[in-house]
């Protein structure tokens, strides 16, 4: 994954961004809302991930249309009915609505992969480790534990392979399910083993004795300060300025865009614009050599 610019900043900055991008897509169902929050999710994924995140993209596409097809068969709500499914309306507005609810799933789904890269668990620990200690790092614990799983379990299966006791692709179901029950033993209790040594080695360190200080390695600059501030007043725009409503059951209603769009492409745009600042600044430093 790389780095970019605004994963640099402070973990406040960060996380109210994110809380601001994940937010509005979670309660806007304006369409060009919807669209400018794909562009600006799916633009900063492939920032962050390259090439890599054509695949996540791809991926998220078949999801879109299930959802956007399935929605009529459930919401007979509508009055242009295109066409009948056993017996049930399959309406044009229902169909919009589907589309809307999946939109707003894949840019949901986007922003929280982004959210991922750039929050990591330090951040995490560095904003939350002070207000609520316990749960912030059962919270990295749990984070931490799928991705170590999984590679656990692919460790386990080439040693399996090795030795000959793997199953390969001829392999009949029957050894298949019997190599995955010997995997997952074997994972549980690889990571039960795991969970008594780090506690045992928490207590010894004096975890929970007392009140624990903690170190942080990230400061608030003027930088921070600049970019929290703005990202407030692009809020604030988006939230008075109005012009987001959307009705699409029984009738489509959806409201003519205002200066609130702009103000939500801006606030979007805010990592881009850092990166694209940092790369020309890179590239006019390196020309005066």
């Amino acid at each position: 994954m790389r780095s970019d610019a605004f994963s640099k900043c402070h973990p406040l900055t960060n996380f109210l961004f994110f809380l601001g991008a994940i937010g509005f897509s979670a309660v806007i169902r304006h369409p060009l809302y919807l669209l400018v929050g794909f562009l600006g999710a799916a633009g900063y994924y492939l920032l962050l991930s390259g090439k890599k995140g054509w695949k996540l993209i791809l991926g998220l596409i078949p999801v879109f249309l299930l959802v956007a097809g399935v929605n009529p068969l459930f919401n007979t709500y509508g009055q242009t009915v295109l066409f009948t499914v056993f017996g049930k309306p399959y309406s044009l507005e229902a169909l919009c609505y589907g589309m809307v609810i999946g939109g707003m799933l894949v840019v949901m789904m986007l922003w929280f992969g982004c959210y991922s890269i750039v929050l990591t668990s330090d951040k995490f620990v560095c904003l939350f480790g002070s207000l609520i200690p316990a749960l912030s790092m059962l919270l990295v614990m749990v984070l931490r534990l799928i991705p170590s799983l999984m590679k656990k379990a692919r460790q386990i299966s080439d040693a399996r392979k090795t030795i000959g006791k793997g199953a390969g692709a001829q392999s009949s179901n029957g050894e298949k399910l019997r190599d995955g029950i010997h995997i997952l033993s074997a994972l549980t209790d690889w990571s039960l083993e795991g969970s008594i040594v780090t506690a045992d080695s928490m207590r010894a360190r004096g975890y929970g004795a007392a009140k624990r200080s903690s170190f942080q390695i990230y400061r608030m600059t003027l930088r921070d300060g600049i970019l929290i501030g703005l990202m407030a007043v692009l809020a604030a725009c988006v939230l008075l300025i109005g012009g987001t409503q959307a009705e699409y059951t029984p009738s489509l209603s959806i409201a003519s865009p205002t200066l609130a769009l702009a103000a939500y492409a801006a606030f979007l745009m805010i990592p881009p614009v850092l990166s694209a600042k940092e790369a020309i600044a890179w590239h006019i430093s390196i020309s005066g050599i």
